[in-house]
């Protein structure tokens, strides 16, 4: 019985010519060899899968091939091209830095490098994943690195190229392997069935491609699976069966709900998806890749993103025609937010359904507005419009303070007002109506109104009585008190200040009564006070009097705008302790700050200090 050899090392490239979706790398190192311009160390970097050891190891073989053709490749049929095939040259030296990541291992490659080649022109080492060297492993490795021997060549390979160190970096030339696309992934795999004599349909050889992201590797071992799963024969249902993968056709229906608002049958549709084995998860995310796909086919510029099955085009190209932009985006805000709640929810089906819930109604919820400009989404909300109340005509109106409710209320009778001979002025006349008797209760704030409908009058609004007792209540306030608004200077800002600190004193707080008496004061500006700290304790002492400080201030000064800020002094954390000198003025302000009458003695006696 034959072995089995899995596709990916069965079919692996053995020359440039065969490597799939690297041509810009191939071609490179091709021209390199033909006009022998080979750098002695080369890293090669990308994702996984996209042939970074593979076109380490044909490069590696064809520098040492003793009769290499005219486009550079190996002839395969040398000396040295079967020994590598067989594995059994000794130029050629791999390592697993994965698992032989120290320094010593390195350093036993190094004294390998000392050694020139028995046979052929060239040793290459291979150290693959690099990136999970140690730091003194790569520090090891700089030196050989930088200046080997003319016969030695490094081939580094790695996934991250962001974790190895500037100084690998500067001493190799690097050679970026890109993902390979789903066209040379389908090509591939095709060729491979041909091969194989495997019958596979394009849709199925497109899903795998989608499902290996770029990975040529990954998809090779997805076609083993499913070829073993269906007896050699892949078609479109039993791959997205082996494959998990939700068939389009049901977001293509899921779309139609919406478009029609059928809530019913969206969700039984979602029901039957679920009842398949499909999580809510999938279901959302493949949604949203849908929608996408049908953003992108609007655009013919960027219907190349169109990463779909050949069959599939023309049904997202005529959806795309049939719906509006503003709703697939908005869709795809719903169905994001969705997405990332979705871990959250307790409940996972009822957090998807209430999501399709709102895609059927997206439609009531925003308007789409075609103009010059393109397509726009407004909400409903904003063209709602009040309700339009007939045109009152102007009145004129007498305010007359109400009787006590213990006199009873006169009928007050007015003649009509004289016909002038419109229809307007007849509908004018109003007989006046006594105010009924109100309740005891605010008597004094409730006024009794005479209106008498005048269209030549001119309107005017009475004053309402509550608002204007709560306005001469916001007076009386601002004027308790001294009752006149103290003048901002030095001198009261330090008596202030001095009598806040008597009242720490009488609430016995200590610290705070320090730490206060330390501060400096100055006027900056209009209604402002600036505190001046040493420190940051000193100010937090401050801070936490902050309400209780400002209100002090406000009553003391009678201006309710007044405020402070604190700040700290420059160079007061770094200068030493000293005895501070005081100036006469400092010296009159500090002791009346500790004893205000002996400001109120100046004021009575009336004196001029001179400063």
């Amino acid at each position: 019985m034959e072995k089995f050899i899995v596709s990916a090392r069965k079919y692996r490239p053995q020359n440039f010519n065969t490597v799939v979706g690297q041509s810009h790398i191939t071609t490179t190192l091709k021209n390199a060899i033909k006009n022998n311009q080979l750098a002695h160390a080369f890293l090669f970097c990308g994702p996984r899968g996209v042939g970074k050891t593979t076109c380490a190891r044909i490069l590696a073989k064809t520098i040492n091939c003793e009769n290499r053709t005219a486009d550079g490749e190996a002839c395969n049929t040398c000396n040295s091209c079967v020994s590598f095939d067989q594995g059994t040259s000794l130029n050629i030296h791999e390592l697993d830095a994965a698992s032989n990541n120290s320094v010593d291992d390195i350093r036993s490659l190094v004294d390998q490098v000392r050694f020139a080649p028995q046979a052929g022109k060239y040793k290459v080492y291979i150290v693959d994943e690099v990136h999970m060297l140690s730091s003194s492993a790569f520090n090891a490795f700089l030196k050989t690195l930088e200046e080997p021997p003319p016969y030695a060549i490094f081939i580094l390979a790695t996934t991250e190229k962001h974790k190895i160190i500037p100084t690998i970096l500067s001493r190799c030339q690097i050679f970026d392997f890109k993902r390979i696309t789903n066209h040379d992934t389908v090509a591939h795999l095709q060729e491979i069935c041909d091969k194989e004599n495997i019958k596979a349909e394009k849709k199925a050889l497109h899903i795998i491609a989608q499902k290996s992201e770029g990975c040529l590797r990954d998809a090779l071992s997805i076609l083993d699976k499913i070829v073993s799963f269906t007896n050699g024969e892949l078609n479109y249902a039993n791959t997205l069966e082996h494959l998990n993968i939700l068939d389009e056709d049901y977001y293509f229906k899921l779309m139609d709900c919406m478009q029609q608002q059928n809530i019913s049958d969206a969700i039984l549709m979602y029901d039957e998806i679920n009842r398949k084995g499909f999580e809510g998860d999938l279901v959302l995310d493949g949604f949203s890749e849908f929608i996408r796909n049908i953003l992108v086919s609007k655009d013919p510029k960027v219907a190349v993103l169109l990463e779909v099955a050949e069959d599939f085009k023309s049904k997202y190209l005529q959806a795309a025609n049939a719906i509006d932009p503003a709703w697939l985006i908005s869709s795809l805000n719903v169905l994001n937010e969705a997405e990332i709640n979705y871990k959250q929810a307790r409940n996972k089906k009822l957090h998807v359904e209430i999501t399709l819930i709102r895609l059927c109604y997206l439609k009531q919820a925003i308007e789409l507005l075609h103009d010059e400009n393109g397509v726009h989404k407004k909400k409903q909300g904003d063209t709602i419009k009040a309700v339009a109340f007939r045109n009152i005509s102007p009145v004129e109106i007498k305010v007359r303070q109400r009787k006590p409710a213990s006199e009873k209320s006169k009928v007050l009778q007015a003649s009509p007002i004289p016909a002038q001979g419109t229809d307007a002025e007849e509908e004018a006349k109003l007989i006046i109506q006594p105010a009924k008797a109100l309740q005891q209760q605010d008597a004094d704030v409730f006024k009794e109104t005479i209106i008498i409908t005048n269209a030549n009058a001119q309107t005017k609004v009475p004053k309402l009585g509550g608002l204007e007792k709560i306005r001469q209540k916001i007076v009386s306030q601002n004027q308790e008190g001294n009752g006149v608004n103290k003048e901002l200077n030095e001198e009261e800002v330090y008596i202030a200040w001095g009598k806040y600190i008597e009242m720490l004193r009488e609430r016995k707080n200590h610290s705070a009564v320090t730490n206060f008496k330390s501060a400096g004061l100055t006027i900056p500006g209009e209604n402002c006070i600036r505190i001046s700290t040493e420190s940051k304790i000193q100010q937090s002492f401050i801070e936490n009097e902050r309400a209780s400080l400002i209100d002090h201030l406000q009553n003391y000064f009678n201006n309710r705008l007044l405020t402070f800020k604190l700040i700290i002094a420059e160079g007061a954390g770094n200068r030493e302790p000293a005895e501070k000198h005081l100036s006469t003025k400092e010296q009159y302000l500090k002791i009346i700050e500790e004893y205000p009458l002996v400001k109120q003695l100046k004021d009575r006696l009336k004196m001029d200090l001179d400063y």
